[in-house]
């Protein structure tokens, strides 16, 4: 019998994947897990999240688990799941597209008056001073030898933020 092929799945739907490998889960357990786990540099949303979850389930990449409160669904991982997951993370690197609200706006920034665009970098940089913060204490905690240089880069990828957002002219 020949091997069984493994489903390509999406970086979205590899991310759920991944995620559901501890344990089943609820769709808005899978949307707080995302934000908490890597957030700092992949953004998945309540609607991809509710959006993928019956793909996958069609697929046979995952099951239906126990009904909870609310009509909450908890999916869980099937081998088939497993199988597509590890594809993925074997299927290797290339470059990734950065996809910044933020860095396009600053790219338009110019059409903004100057007091719009004064405030729109202070925001900004008051809330990367403060992720800047929650960061380095991540990274400096971190003793995982993958989540180590990941929460690494989360601290340089804030810092280069901060530096963009330095090198916006002021008025």
């Amino acid at each position: 019998m020949p091997p069984v092929r493994a489903t390509a799945v999406n970086s979205t739907a590899a991310a759920l994947l991944g995620l559901l490998h501890g344990s089943p889960m609820t769709g808005g357990q899978l949307v707080a897990a995302a934000g908490e786990r890597f957030g700092s540099f992949f953004s998945v949303t309540r609607s991809q999240v509710y959006r993928e979850l019956p793909v996958l389930a069609e697929a046979g990449l995952l099951k239906l688990g126990k009904q909870g409160p609310r009509a909450s669904q908890q999916y869980a991982i099937t081998p088939a799941g497993k199988r597509s997951f590890k594809a993925w993370l074997a299927a290797g690197g290339g470059v990734d597209a950065v996809r910044s609200p933020l860095v396009l706006r600053l790219l338009h920034a110019g059409t903004l008056t100057p007091k719009q665009r004064a405030e729109l970098v202070s925001s900004s940089r008051e809330a990367y001073a403060t992720w800047l913060e929650g960061a380095r204490a991540a990274a400096k905690g971190e003793s995982d030898p993958y989540l180590k240089p990941v929460a690494d880069f989360t601290v340089a990828h804030v810092r280069a933020m901060l530096k963009l957002l330095d090198a916006i002219p002021a008025d």
